[in-house]
């Protein structure tokens, strides 16, 4: 009689040979192509933290050549990039307040049906339009300009704020939560704002994670807006940056005709100092995917879904 009191062992299932081989060889690939997505990121730190002969050289891969750290104590001193990069981390928080406020005030009445809500669908269209077309460049920059938003955070957020994509996203979400729980909350006399907040979006908080992490990820990424709106005393981090090379790519060009101009060759920046302000600008959004990794699939997967 076996003893009552012995633990029993965990069952294991088996995996059999081409089951085996094909764990094995799909995670080897997965590795490798997660390594080649990483080598351009290792490039990039090793050219912040290698010497100036040695980047101009070539030599540098993976690893860095030549280690100093120079390139990061001239960056301490740059009190433009650190402007800079106030001004991005401002854009991203205020814009993706006021973008995930109108999205949801959006999605919220048009996931309701047509006995709810008269001319959903005409809504729906007109929004689903934008994602397709817009208004172009120049009526944009014309608003902006005759609203007195040149030269403003607005002009980065507002023309934004407004994501078709995003809002029919949680439109979906939406859609899934059962109607059990706000037929429920009206029968208790709750109104509409009331349902959103308090049972809405507490439930939606894997579609929420999720537009935000595009959202901020957007705000973060954009460069173009802040060169046609903003001064150089006011731009963003990736439209600083931009600026900065494209500057650097100038002189270089002009001092190839000019090789003597030893004026001109102080002025340029060297390859490993505009590595280190790159490197330095993609690090606040790296962490956030394993962060939003669990809320960002869910998120993703259910908003798709449209029944």
């Amino acid at each position: 009689m076996e003893n009552v009191n012995e633990k029993k062992r965990p069952m294991r299932m088996k995996i059999s040979g081409p089951r085996r081989a094909f764990l094995i060889i799909n995670t080897t690939l997965l590795v490798l192509f997660a390594l080649l997505c990483l080598a351009p990121f290792l490039n990039l730190l090793a050219t912040s933290l290698s010497s100036d002969e040695a980047v101009n050289a070539g030599k540098v891969g993976l690893l860095p050549v030549g280690f100093t750290m120079n390139a990061y104590k001239v960056l301490v001193t740059k009190i433009a990039f650190f402007r800079a990069f106030g001004m991005s981390a401002l854009r991203v928080v205020l814009g993706t307040v006021v973008s995930v406020g109108v999205i949801t005030l959006g999605a919220y009445p048009l996931s309701k049906g047509n006995d709810a809500f008269r001319g959903r669908m005409f809504y729906t269209v007109l929004f689903i339009i934008t994602m397709f077309f817009s208004g172009g460049l120049v009526p944009t920059y014309i608003v902006i300009t005759k609203l007195g938003l040149s030269d403003n955070i607005l002009a980065l957020i507002l023309p934004t704020a407004m994501n078709a994509w995003n809002m029919v996203l949680l439109i979906n979400f939406f859609r899934q939560i059962p109607k059990d729980l706000t037929e429920a909350a009206t029968l208790d006399g709750a109104g509409h704002y009331r349902i959103l907040f308090q049972i809405v979006l507490p439930v939606s908080l894997p579609a929420l994670a999720t537009v935000i992490l595009f959202t901020g990820v957007q705000h973060w990424n954009n460069w173009f807006d802040g060169l046609i709106y903003m001064s150089p005393d006011n731009f963003p981090l990736q439209t600083y940056i931009y600026n900065m090379i494209n500057e650097a790519n100038i002189l270089r060009q002009q001092l190839v005709a000019n090789p003597g101009d030893a004026a001109l060759l102080a002025q340029i920046p060297t390859k490993t100092l505009e590595s280190a302000q790159i490197f330095i600008a993609i690090l606040p959004v790296i962490p956030l995917y394993p962060f939003a990794q669990k809320f960002f699939i869910k998120g993703l997967v259910l908003g798709s879904v449209k029944e």
